[in-house]
């Protein structure tokens, strides 16, 4: 036997179970520390993966969940615990909401800041490493968000809630490094470093387009991976053409 025989209907047991009224306050300070300490994990793990929940709202779905379900269980947890922790949870998310709308510190602090990672076809490895994605992340995204080229993007912001904003050319964008098809199914063709190109070529590194007029040398981004032919749609051509030098200005 692990310990005395529960008898059922033990209203004492049920409401309060066998701790001092004064462990209500110690539920208090568990509460607040593993809420707090839920929100920061959550802050540092980053929002890529929150999808459509803030962070505070997916610690909100977690702490409910929890404080919800082990009173439906155990008969050890009394209802009283579990009711305060739950109330101490809504507590909690309403004050800090009233913060975050207060505050711009505390919003900046719950749910970070959105960052820019494509300007005017050019995308931003600082900004990648800061939003936590790669270079296929944001390609992926990117396609999903019907873009073929970078030269499409004039501005791309990685938002607060995990999602990517695009803001794209109506008509006519200039020639950028593709995105279609994805780089794991067929990489851009690169460029010889020991033959001259003239014509429009977008570095592999940042996706900036320069015009050639010789053999490739190194892009301003410090990038090593070399040149590929800018393109304005990659899908027009099987061969992927679809730009021709001369034929096309960027900007």
């Amino acid at each position: 036997m692990s310990g005395p025989p529960i008898v059922p209907f033990d209203w004492e047991r049920i409401w309060l179970g066998d701790v001092p009224p004064l462990f209500l306050l110690e539920i208090v300070f568990r509460t607040a520390v593993i809420f707090l300490w839920l929100l920061l994990l959550l802050r540092v793990t980053g929002k890529r993966g929150l999808a459509q929940l803030s962070g505070l709202e997916l610690a909100i779905v977690i702490a409910l969940g929890s404080a919800a379900g082990d009173p439906l269980f155990y008969p050890e947890v009394p209802l009283l615990h579990a009711m305060l922790a739950l109330a101490l949870v809504v507590g909690f998310q309403r004050l800090l909401s009233r913060l975050v709308v207060n505050s711009e510190r505390v919003e900046t602090f719950m749910q970070g800041q959105p960052v820019e990672l494509v300007r005017d076809g050019v995308f931003n490895s600082q900004a990648l490493e800061r939003a936590d994605l790669s270079r296929e992340d944001l390609f992926e995204r990117l396609r999903a968000a019907g873009v073929m080229q970078l030269g499409e993007v004039r501005r791309a912001y990685f938002e607060q809630d995990g999602n990517l904003t695009v803001f794209s050319h109506d008509k006519s964008p200039p020639p950028g490094l593709p995105v279609v098809p994805p780089w794991d199914l067929e990489e851009p063709a690169r460029l010889s470093p020991d033959l001259p190109h003239h014509g429009y070529a977008a570095c592999l590194d940042c996706g900036r387009v320069e015009r050639l007029n010789g053999l490739p040398g190194a892009c301003a981004c410090g990038g090593h991976s070399g040149w590929t032919v800018a393109i304005t749609d990659p899908l027009a051509d099987p061969t992927g053409g679809g730009f021709a030098a001369g034929e096309a200005t960027p900007g």
